[in-house]
Order: C-alpha cells, then sequence, then structure tokens
C-alpha cells in the first residue's frame, strides 16, 4: 500500500507554478488533479491585474499538462470529486477565491494554503508588496490550515529567505515559489503521516498586506527617497511607480519611474518634486527625506531608456524645475 498522501492542488498565481513542479516531481504525495479558475482572478501577491488565463493554467497548457478549470469550487460537485478521488488533502496556492466551511472540511485533513509571507505579519491581499515597501530584510512562506478567516489560521510551518536590495516583486515571487517548492513536500508528508500540527497565530503581531490599486502608481514625493525607490521595485511590473516631468515644449510627459538610487542628503531648500539635478547620471528628485535619482524609466507607450536618452529627446525647461502634479484620473489615461 503506497504511503504517498493524495492531494489534490489548487492555484492560480505565479508562485504557484514551481510549488506545482516541485509536487509533480515528489515521491511523498500523489497528486489527484491540478485546478484553476476558468476566469483568471484578481492575483495580489506582487499586485499584478486580471489577465485572460490565469498564470498556472497558462504554463500547464503550454507544458501539455492536465488542469481542470472550475467557475467555482464551493460548489457541491467538487466536493464530490474530492471525496471520488480519495483526496486526503486539499493544497491552494494564491487562488483567488474565497474557499466556503463546506470546501475547507470536505477532505479528512482540511486545506493547506501556502501564503507568501511569515505570519501573522503580512496577512491579505499583496504579501510580496507589502514586505518590500515595508523595507523587510528577510520574508517567506507560511503553510497554513485554512480557515474562515482572512489568513487566520493556524500555521504548520514556515521557511524563510533575505530580501535582496535588487528584489522587485516578481523576482522575490518567484525565489518564495522556489523556497515553498522545495519545503511543501516534506511539510504535506508531515501534516498526514507523522502528526504535525498547526500552532495559532499570534494576535499581537498581525500586520495586514492591503490590496494594491492603479492609485498606488503616483509618486507621492513627500515620502522619503527610502520609501520611494522600495515602491519602484514593488510596484515595478504593476501598476509601475510613476511621475510627470516636466517639458520645455509645455507638453508634460507621465514615465514610469523603473531604475532608482537613493540619494541621503538633500540641499538646504529643496522642497519634495524640485529636480535638483539632471544629466547622464539620471534625474535628481527631492523628496521628504533626501532624494532620488532616477537612472532608467519608461515614457508611456514608448520603450524603456536611460534617463539621459530620455532627456536628450525631451529636454527638461530651464527654470521652474519641478514636478508636474498628477490631476484626479490621471493614473487612469497614464496606467499601462
Amino acid at each position: 500500500m503506497s504511503d504517498k498522501v493524495k492531494i489534490f492542488y489548487l492555484g492560480a498565481g505565479h508562485i504557484g507554478i514551481p510549488i506545482l513542479e516541485r509536487l509533480m516531481a515528489s515521491d511523498q504525495v500523489e497528486l489527484c488533479g491540478v485546478g484553476s479558475q476558468k476566469k483568471a482572478p484578481k492575483i495580489q501577491q506582487n499586485g499584478a491585474p486580471r489577465t485572460a488565463i490565469s498564470p498556472l493554467a497558462k504554463y500547464c497548457r503550454q507544458r501539455k499538462w492536465a488542469i481542470e478549470l472550475y467557475d467555482s469550487v464551493n460548489a457541491p460537485e467538487f466536493r464530490e470529486m474530492l471525496r471520488e478521488r480519495g483526496v486526503e488533502l486539499l493544497v491552494v496556492v494564491s487562488y483567488g477565491q474565497i474557499l466556503k466551511p463546506e470546501l475547507l472540511a470536505a477532505t479528512p485533513l482540511g486545506c493547506l494554503n501556502v501564503h507568501a509571507s511569515l505570519l501573522p505579519k503580512y496577512r491579505g491581499a499583496a504579501p510580496i508588496v507589502a514586505a518590500l515597501v515595508g523595507g523587510e530584510s528577510r520574508t517567506g512562506v507560511s503553510f497554513m490550515k485554512m480557515e474562515a478567516g482572512l489568513d487566520t489560521g493556524p500555521v504548520y510551518r514556515t521557511v524563510s529567505l533575505d530580501i535582496l536590495s535588487s528584489d522587485t516583486a516578481e523576482s522575490l515571487e518567484e525565489r518564495l515559489g522556489i523556497l515553498a517548492g522545495n519545503a511543501i513536500g516534506q511539510c504535506i508528508y508531515d501534516i498526514a503521516r507523522r502528526g504535525l500540527q498547526a500552532v495559532p497565530q499570534s494576535a499581537e503581531d498581525t500586520v495586514y498586506a492591503r490590496k494594491i490599486t492603479k492609485l498606488d502608481c503616483r509618486a507621492d514625493w513627500n515620502e522619503p527617497a527610502v520609501v520611494l525607490e522600495r515602491k519602484v521595485r514593488a510596484y515595478y511590473s504593476w501598476p509601475s511607480l510613476q511621475t510627470i516631468l516636466p517639458a520645455r515644449n509645455g507638453k508634460p510627459r507621465t514615465v514610469k519611474l523603473v531604475d532608482t538610487v537613493v540619494v541621503p542628503e538633500l540641499p538646504a531648500g529643496a522642497r519634495p518634486g524640485d529636480i535638483l539635478a539632471f544629466g547622464k547620471d539620471g534625474i535628481l528628485i527631492a523628496c521628504g527625506e533626501g532624494a532620488l535619482r532616477v537612472r532608467r524609466l519608461v515614457p508611456v507607450g514608448k520603450r524603456e531608456m536611460s534617463a539621459w536618452e530620455y532627456l536628450l529627446g525631451n529636454p527638461l525647461p530651464p527654470e521652474h524645475l519641478a514636478i508636474v502634479p498628477f490631476e484626479d484620473g490621471e493614473n487612469e489615461k497614464n496606467h499601462h
């Protein structure tokens, strides 16, 4: 008789891809099926918006791996399928749909959720983005027993890694997916065959990671330079941190900030949003604390380029050098 743990895997976001790959190769689990949503959910691990098909489903189809697409896994038919296949544990990774209590109780071992933070820190929609913006030096993955609350369930095990100064939400998500993939098989086996018990989360250390919206694209130069630099990396692919640069021809242009570096010292009398200098090393902009040097950017509708290349084609005016304020709706029409 096989000692493998029978699981069904539900996923949607990018982080679930390396986890699924490791589960498929594991000798500790038997994969009874892989499911995703027919319409991609608004995955918020890294803030990325809705797409036509979930990243996990797209990846499986490209490799001709079997994947089942569901309108709702809360339907009685899904629970019946789990029973018919003898599934012991439902594994959920970045699925983007609330699971009802009936589903959480549909398998003997319940439901294991892989959450991309060290719970109880950064419960909620965008834990990877929140960890970057919050200036964390470490983050990780929590293997949690799902319950009705938002990421409130007890935790079986955590694994962690250092956040790199170069990490974007995408690179950190990829590394967290590999980290989780390397640990999940053993965790599942320990739960099912060795009686690993989940430990309740501390209520005192709870931090929530709110949902990211298009309004987050607006760079607020009143913020410290270190915070803005983190947001450049955290929002790299979506919604992207943007600002409006003045222009000599009187037509300000919205640009996405791609590569920036913090300059701690700020000249006396400088105000947030002042353009302090520009040249081959970039565009230096005053912040609430310190300054931010923009080295690479993307003009809306154009390709990525160095700030110097941008300046050659879009010279700044000789005076009144300051960032142009966003107007209501500006992020909507400039968002890409």
